[in-house]
């Protein structure tokens, strides 16, 4: 496996808080070794939040909810998927599948920090990712936050806005044109900055980089026979059956995602008799249009 890493430099200067960052090395699966980096803030004893990012962001995304959730005593740890943010970067969109992104952020999360009574947040691939983690490990989790996410089997077609964006970052990726930082942009509702947009476009100085990116779209499962069709469809057998706290707190504009908080809302048991909260003014990315928000939604349902 080619493994591509960005220089350091490309993130000099980032805007929003500082936060530390850590790294450290996972098997790759094949035999090798690849860095996988993380967003580290708050007491190393408290209970820890896992904040797990989508498509094509990486932690940054997180800036504005990391120092609400230390500062109310939670220790956060936000990982950059393995081809996204400062982790390593296989160069080629077939060194990506489902399954091993599943077992780099179960590696990193259980392997290297050894978290417990963890509160998962997922968005986007976050929630496709961490849904299956809990399914899988589920000792390890002591609540979930779904935020704009889901966990599809391909039994039920991705709707037309979602086809729309795997068919965009194909021709750009085909094109040489990838513009991540405008990926994220058409996700949100709210103004973006030239900073935020050149922060989101840091980790890939060049399309070589971006395999990541243009991985993820293929590997969302669309038909009954795809690969990993078969393993989330088991994932959701164990997530009907588990009794672990669930807060659907999903934005209010978002059309990829947004018809599945009410499955998930109706489908997993801890789920239910809560009241899931909307978060006003946002997009896909709610984190980037109301992190602080969120945030305090995810505080509320620790507390």
């Amino acid at each position: 496996m080619r493994i591509l890493r960005t220089p350091p430099e490309r993130f000099a200067g980032l805007p929003g808080p500082g936060i530390a960052h850590r790294d450290a090395e996972i098997g790759d699966g094949e035999g090798g070794t690849l860095r996988m980096a993380w967003a580290a803030a708050g007491p190393e004893d408290g209970p820890p939040v896992l904040l797990l990012h989508g498509e094509p962001t990486w932690s940054f995304l997180y800036r504005t909810m990391i120092p609400v959730l230390a500062a109310a005593g939670m220790r956060v740890v936000a990982p950059d998927l393995v081809g996204f943010g400062r982790s390593d970067k296989p160069a080629e969109i077939a060194d990506h599948s489902y399954a091993r992104h599943v077992e780099w952020t179960r590696a990193l999360c259980f392997d290297v920090l050894d978290l417990n009574g963890v509160t998962l947040v997922g968005q986007d691939w976050g929630g496709l990712i961490g849904l299956r983690l809990l399914a899988e490990h589920p000792g390890r989790f002591a609540r979930v936050v779904a935020a704009n996410t889901g966990l599809p089997t391909g039994d039920h077609d991705m709707p037309e806005v979602w086809w729309q964006f795997r068919r965009a970052v194909e021709r750009a990726g085909a094109a040489g044109t990838l513009d991540v930082a405008r990926l994220v942009e058409s996700g949100c509702v709210r103004p973006m900055s030239d900073a935020v947009r050149a922060a989101y476009a840091a980790p890939f100085p060049d399309l070589s980089y971006a395999a990541g990116p243009r991985a993820m779209p293929l590997l969302v499962p669309t038909r009954p026979d795809d690969p990993s069709a078969g393993p989330n469809r088991a994932a959701w057998d164990v997530l009907r059956r588990l009794d672990v706290p669930v807060l659907c707190a999903f934005s209010d504009s978002d059309p990829i995602t947004g018809p599945m908080r009410a499955v998930l809302a109706r489908e997993l048991p801890g789920a239910a008799g809560r009241a899931h909260p909307t978060i006003a003014g946002a997009g896909h990315f709610l984190q980037e249009d109301a992190g602080p928000e969120l945030a305090a939604e995810i505080v509320r349902f620790c507390g």
